[in-house]
């Protein structure tokens, strides 16, 4: 049941990528247009966890410690990603995603959280990575270095703050509070870094709020479930899974939608595969 649930946060983060991706064409990757998109996806995000969660919203300190945290995560990862798309292209911006993403919980899990290290986590390791070298393709782009460490960063430290609420040894709200709290921090810090850099606002399209909207009603839902598996599934299990699942689920959604996928993106697809088939075997884990 609840691989099953981490596999649906997979495909949805997989359709964010796309969303993010059109909306820094659109808008561009300065502070204004990152605030704008991060005001507007905390907004969409908000709205959804609120219709889960009703007016029975908990509420504890370290529960408001966290959103804060977690909120000024998210928006920096949100900067750092619209800078990066301006600079490098969406395979190095999704390896780099997606390694931060997986690598910083999983050592955060053993390392801390006493997890264990396992055969199949190591070979499910090393099968993903071999299959993220297989999807990068530079086109010649330069400078990107300090974006590349950012959104490693950024996105991985996502899965660590997620890991630290769900395992830390005071009072907590429920998994759906802590995101609504999330959103609504994310929401107040946005609107009010964005309110001297208005003016420099591109005028936004139609379709710029939608992609804001969907990638942040899309990011915020696909958390919400990642921290409920969180208490069922070890996260240097879990992270490495998304990883994988992510690659596979892009490259489908990329397939229906009328782009060819190459060889090699094929041949990271059955890495990715097996790396997740080896994670989930019982003997190895």
């Amino acid at each position: 049941m609840y691989y099953g649930i981490v596999s649906a946060a997979v495909l949805m983060f997989s359709v964010q990528f796309f969303f993010t991706d059109r909306y820094e064409k659109e808008m561009g990757g300065g502070a204004a247009s990152t605030f704008f998109y991060s005001l507007l996806s905390a907004v969409a995000g908000g709205i959804c966890l609120f219709c889960v969660t009703g007016t029975d919203i908990g509420f504890t300190p370290f529960t408001l410690i966290m959103a804060t945290a977690t909120a000024t995560n998210t928006i920096l990862f949100s900067y750092f990603s619209l800078k990066a798309l301006g600079k490098i292209n969406l395979s190095l911006y999704s390896v780099f995603s997606m390694l931060g993403g997986m690598m910083l919980p999983f050592v955060a899990g053993i390392v801390f959280y006493g997890e264990g290290i396992t055969a199949g986590k190591i070979i499910c390791i090393v099968l993903v990575m071999a299959a993220l070298a297989f999807t990068v393709d530079r086109d010649g782009k330069k400078g990107g270095t300090l974006y590349y460490m950012g959104i490693f960063v950024l996105n991985g430290m996502s899965g660590v703050l997620a890991k630290i609420f769900d395992s830390a040894p005071y009072k907590t709200t429920d998994a759906a509070s802590y995101s609504l709290w999330t959103a609504v921090i994310m929401t107040l810090m946005s609107g009010i870094i964005l309110i001297p850099l208005i003016k420099g606002l591109k005028k936004p399209k139609l379709s710029v709020v939608l992609y804001s909207f969907g990638g942040g009603a899309i990011n915020q839902i696909a958390n919400f479930l990642l921290i409920i598996s969180l208490a069922f599934i070890p996260a240097s299990i879990q992270y490495p899974f998304i990883t994988g699942g992510v690659m596979i689920a892009s490259t489908v959604i990329a397939a229906l939608t009328g782009q060819k996928p190459s060889k090699r993106e094929i041949l990271s697809v059955v890495l990715s595969f097996i790396g997740l088939l080896v994670l989930v075997f019982p003997w190895l884990n």
